[in-house]
């Protein structure tokens, strides 16, 4: 079993910048691929990305495409999401979500473990 806890939230102004991280621990963590969604209040649990066990593939959904980046570091047990030209539409909680093995996840019932959290509020 893996623990996650995320961090780094907050409030920004449209056009700003933030990193989330997400910390793990319990087994290796190099054996899961990760994956981030966030939550507006009212609306489903939504996919933003994911990234492989090794980091070295990464897939977004159309909405956050090219603004924003996962990555991970495997020695520090850490996956981060950076998070830039960040829009009033970005505002939400944010998830971080691990799924042991496989490469490819975007639906949330595809991942067992979750963090805790972490808001999100873009000011426009």
């Amino acid at each position: 079993q893996v623990q996650l806890v995320e961090s780094g939230g907050g409030l920004v102004q449209a056009g700003g910048s933030l990193r989330l991280s997400c910390a793990a621990s319990g087994r290796t963590f190099s054996r899961y691929t990760m994956g981030w969604f966030r939550q507006a209040p009212g609306k489903e649990r939504e996919f933003v990305g994911g990234i492989s066990r090794s980091g070295g593939n990464t897939y977004y959904a159309d909405s956050v495409k090219g603004r924003f980046t996962i990555s991970r570091d495997n020695a520090k047990a850490t996956v981060y999401l950076q998070m830039n030209s960040l829009k009033p539409e970005d505002t939400a909680v944010y998830y971080c979500a691990g799924r042991e093995g496989g490469y490819y996840y975007t639906n949330f019932n595809e991942y067992d473990y979750w963090g805790q959290g972490t808001q999100v509020t873009v000011s426009s």
